[in-house]
C-alpha cells in the first residue's frame, strides 16, 4: 500500500515478531511447571483490535489457530466493558480458540491513547485444572463438566486490580496449584510484556502508522496465501480414517474429509464423520480449526510472520454435533485425537498430488502420558504430564525423521530424563528409538521411540491415550505403513500389562515398569528401490536385522 515508508514497514513489521518472541522467553522463564518451561506446551501472541492475528512466538503449533478466534470471543462477550490492565481468563472448549479444559487461555487489550489498538495474549497447558482425573487428562469422562474447572471468560484482573475470588475459586478446585497458579502468573507477565513492547512501538510510530503497517501485513498474507492456492491443483481429493478411542467403551470411530481447492479457495468439508461419543476423543469446531489452520500451513509455507491474512481462504464446514465439532456438553479431554486425525485426512487427501510439500503418514498421536504418585524421597505428590515424541513419514526425496513431536505439538521438546528423574517418583531405564521391520519404502519411515518408566514407590497411576495402537501410519507410492504404538505394563511380579493403547488410571507399584512404545512413519516408494548403501546403514543402526533387509528390500550381502 502506499504512503507507508517501505523501511519503517519492516522495522515495524519484525517489531512485531520481536515482541511475540519475546512474550514466549518470558512466559518460559517465569513459570513453574516442566510442561511449560521444558516441552514448551504454550503460545504467545498479538492481534489487532478486532482480534486478527498479527504476531506470534513459537511453541505448540496448534496453539497457531487459537490464539485470534480465544480474542475475538472476548471482544464478543466484553465489547466496550474492557479497559487498561483488564486481564480474562478462558479455558471453554466451546467458544472461540476452545481446545480442552487444560488449555488455559488469558486475554489483555492493549490501550494507547485511551483508545483499544491491540491485543496481547498466551494459552498454555496447565499441569491440573481439577476434575476426576490428576493431570485432568481422562479417557473415561463421559461429559466435560468430569474434566476439571471450566472458565468461559471472565476478569481475572479487573482495570489491573487482581479478582481474587476468581484467583481462591481457581485455586480450591485444581492439585499442586503452586504450579498451575505459577504457571498463570508467568502468563500474566508475558502479557505485560506484550503490552509494554506494543506502546512503546506506538510511541515510536504513532498509533496510525501501526494500525497502517498491520492493514498492510494482513493484506499481503492474504495475497501470499491466494498465490499458492493459484499454484496447487485443483479438484476434489478425499481421504477417510479412524479415530481410536478406548475400545471398551467404543470406537474406532470413521472421520473422512473432502478437499476441494478452487482458483480462489481451500475447502476442507469434513461432513459425514461420525457423530460426537460420550467419551473423550471429540473435539469442538474450535478445535478442529487450529488443527486445520496447521495443516493449510504446511501446504502454503509462509517464510515470513503469520497473520490472519493467510487463512482467509480457508474454509471448514462440518456436521453439528460430529466427532470433530463436539458441542456441550460432550467430553473434550483427549480432543487431540480428533483434531489431529481430521487435519491429518487432508494431509493423506493432498499428499498424493503434491509430495514435494506433504510426506507419508506419521504418528499423528500426541501419545499422552499422565502418572501421578507420591516422591519417596520428598514425600511429595508429583505429577508427569507430557507428550510424546514418534517417527514422521518419509518424502519422495528423504527418509522420515524419527523421534519428532506429531504435527500439533510442533516446537515442543521432551522432558530431560535428568529433569524427570528429579521431580518425579520414576527411574528412566530406557529411551530410544524403536527396532522393527516397519515404514519400509525407497525412503524409510522415521522412528517411534521406546521409553520405560521403573515405578519407584508404591500407589502411583498411570493415565495414556496412545493413537495409532489400531491402525498404522499410512505409507504412500508403495512405501509400506508404519508401526503402531503400545503400552506395556511389566509388573514387578513378572505379569505383564498390555499391550494397550489406552489406560486410565492403572495402578503402579514399586518394581513396577512401564513401556512406551510410539508409531513409527510410513514408508515412500518401492522397497525394492533403496540404495544398496542405504540398507546397510539401516541394518548397521539397528533398523533392520539382515533378513527382515533381505524380505523387505531384496538385500544380498556383497
Amino acid at each position: 500500500m502506499s504512503g507507508t515508508n517501505p523501511y519503517v514497514k519492516e522495522i515495524i513489521k519484525d517489531s512485531l515478531m520481536s515482541i511475540g518472541e519475546e512474550m514466549f522467553v518470558a512466559l518460559a522463564r517465569t513459570s513453574m511447571s516442566p510442561i511449560i518451561y521444558e516441552v514448551l506446551d504454550y503460545a504467545c501472541g498479538l492481534t489487532d483490535a478486532k482480534g486478527n492475528l498479527i504476531s506470534q512466538g513459537n511453541g505448540v503449533t496448534s496453539f497457531i489457530g487459537m490464539l485470534s478466534p480465544m480474542v475475538k470471543s472476548v471482544l464478543d462477550k466484553f465489547g466496550e466493558d474492557l479497559e487498561a490492565g483488564d486481564i480474562i481468563i478462558i479455558n471453554d472448549p466451546y467458544i472461540g480458540g476452545g481446545s480442552h479444559l487444560s488449555d488455559v487461555g488469558l486475554v489483555m487489550p492493549i490501550f494507547h491513547e485511551n483508545k483499544l489498538v491491540a491485543f496481547s495474549a498466551n494459552k498454555g497447558h496447565w499441569t491440573d485444572v481439577g476434575g476426576k482425573n490428576p493431570g485432568s487428562l481422562t479417557s473415561d469422562s463421559n461429559e466435560i463438566y468430569q474434566e476439571g474447572l471450566q472458565l468461559s471468560g471472565v476478569k481475572l484482573f479487573d482495570a489491573g486490580v487482581l479478582n481474587k475470588s476468581v484467583e481462591t475459586i481457581i485455586t480450591d478446585n485444581i492439585r499442586l496449584p503452586q504450579f498451575s497458579i505459577g504457571d498463570m502468573w508467568a502468563q500474566v507477565a508475558a502479557l505485560r510484556t506484550g503490552e509494554k513492547r506494543f506502546k512503546e512501538l506506538c510511541d515510536l510510530n504513532s498509533k496510525e502508522t501501526i494500525e497502517q503497517v498491520i492493514t498492510e501485513l494482513i493484506s499481503s498474507s492474504e495475497e501470499y496465501s491466494q498465490q499458492v492456492i493459484d499454484s496447487l491443483p485443483k479438484g476434489v481429493f478425499e481421504a477417510e480414517d479412524y479415530i481410536e478411542g478406548d475400545p471398551e467403551k467404543g470406537g474406532p470411530y470413521k472421520i473422512k474429509v473432502k478437499v476441494t481447492i478452487t482458483e480462489d479457495a481451500f475447502i476442507c468439508d469434513f461432513r459425514g464423520s461420525h457423530p460426537q461419543v460420550s467419551h473423550p476423543v471429540n473435539c469442538s469446531y474450535f478445535g478442529l480449526l487450529a488443527s486445520v489452520r496447521v495443516m493449510y500451513l504446511a501446504i502454503v509455507q509462509p517464510q515470513f510472520n503469520i497473520t490472519e491474512g493467510l487463512f482467509r481462504p480457508l474454509k471448514i464446514i462440518t456436521d453439528e454435533k460430529s466427532i470433530l465439532s463436539a458441542e456441550r456438553p460432550a467430553p473434550v479431554s483427549m480432543n487431540f485425537e480428533a483434531r489431529l486425525g481430521g487435519a491429518e485426512l487432508i494431509w493423506k487427501a493432498l499428499a498424493p498430488e503434491i509430495p514435494e510439500k506433504l510426506p507419508a503418514g506419521h504418528s499423528l498421536s500426541v501419545c499422552s502420558v499422565t502418572v501421578a504418585g507420591t516422591h519417596p524421597d520428598s514425600g511429595e505428590d508429583f505429577l508427569i504430564v507430557e507428550p510424546s515424541v514418534g517417527g514422521w513419514g518419509a518424502a519422495n526425496e528423504a527418509d522420515g525423521q524419527s523421534g519428532q513431536f506429531c504435527m500439533g505439538n510442533g516446537e515442543t521438546y521432551n522432558v530431560p530424563i535428568e529433569v524427570a528423574e528429579a521431580k518425579y517418583g520414576v527411574l528412566v531405564g530406557n529411551y530410544g528409538f524403536r527396532k522393527d521391520s516397519s515404514g519400509a519404502g525407497e525412503y524409510i519411515g522415521g522412528r517411534g521411540v521406546v521409553r520405560s518408566y521403573e515405578i519407584l514407590s508404591d500407589n502411583q497411576y498411570l493415565s495414556a491415550t496412545y493413537g495409532r495402537h489400531q491402525f498404522k501410519p499410512w505409507g504412500m507410492k508403495g512405501g509400506e505403513k508404519g508401526a503402531s504404538s503400545y503400552i506395556e505394563v511389566h509388573k514387578a511380579n513378572g505379569n505383564i500389562v498390555g499391550p494397550l493403547g489406552v489406560t486410565t488410571r492403572l495402578p503402579l507399584d514399586k518394581g513396577d515398569v512401564v513401556e512406551l512404545v510410539t508409531p513409527s512413519g510410513g514408508g515412500y516408494g518401492n522397497p525394492s528401490d533403496r540404495e544398496y548403501g542405504k540398507v546397510e546403514k539401516d541394518i548397521k543402526n539397528g533398523f533392520y536385522t539382515e533378513e527382515e533387509a533381505m524380505d523387505q528390500f531384496g538385500y544380498k550381502q556383497r
